[in-house]
């Protein structure tokens, strides 16, 4: 029987983590960020089909490239963060499905007619996992949608050669050591009442 994880985890989770304005000037391995992707990828996905991809920026070249996609205020941030990962989905993920789902050999043709939708919403719940794996191992995390996608996708997808074509740009997040200098407030959230309903 599963055990609840305690109230330090839970704080470093989801209480106290906040979604940063900047990062500290301090690096990040490249270890860690492994390690935050072996912990993602085990979140649940229909069928097992992880259609999430991962692209990790943190060269100054590769900075340059994404620098003018970003959309106003983000770009500081994004520009100060020691890795940015565009959170992407692959419209063909049914290809690695016979890997990942072995025990049923039709499972590939099972998303023929909604492919799109369900690489986008089990990218999304990924890049979600992607988040918490990396608060829990220590960093914090500045994601957003304000970036042009379709410049994102030209950029990093379509020019590239092989399987890289066929992603698509989700959201990014920054990841790194935030600075808490540079955060305001924490908003609101919606009241149990307000936001669900027991039936």
């Amino acid at each position: 029987m599963a055990h609840p994880v305690n109230d330090h985890a839970l704080d470093v989770i989801f209480r106290d983590a906040r979604s940063q304005n900047g990062f500290l000037d301090k690096s990040v391995p490249e270890v860690l960020v492994r390690a935050v992707y072996d912990l993602a990828k085990m979140g649940p996905t229909s069928a097992n089909c992880c259609p999430a991809r991962f692209v990790w920026i943190t060269s100054d070249e590769a900075k340059a490239r994404l620098k003018p996609h970003m959309g106003g205020n983000n770009t500081d941030k994004t520009m100060s963060a020691p890795y940015v990962c565009i959170i992407a989905y692959d419209l063909k993920f049914q290809e690695k499905i016979p890997k990942l789902f072995p025990h049923a050999p039709g499972a590939k043709d099972w998303f023929n007619s909604n492919r799109d939708e369900t690489a986008f919403r089990n990218g999304t719940l990924q890049g979600a996992y992607l988040m918490i794996a990396a608060r829990a191992l220590g960093l914090d995390c500045g994601p957003m949608s304000g970036f042009d996608a379709d410049g994102v996708n030209k950029e990093f997808f379509e020019s590239q050669d092989g399987e890289m074509q066929h992603w698509r740009a989700n959201f990014i997040c920054n990841i790194g050591h935030g600075d808490k200098s540079k955060l305001f407030d924490r908003s609101p959230r919606l009241d149990f009442e307000e936001a669900c309903r027991v039936l």
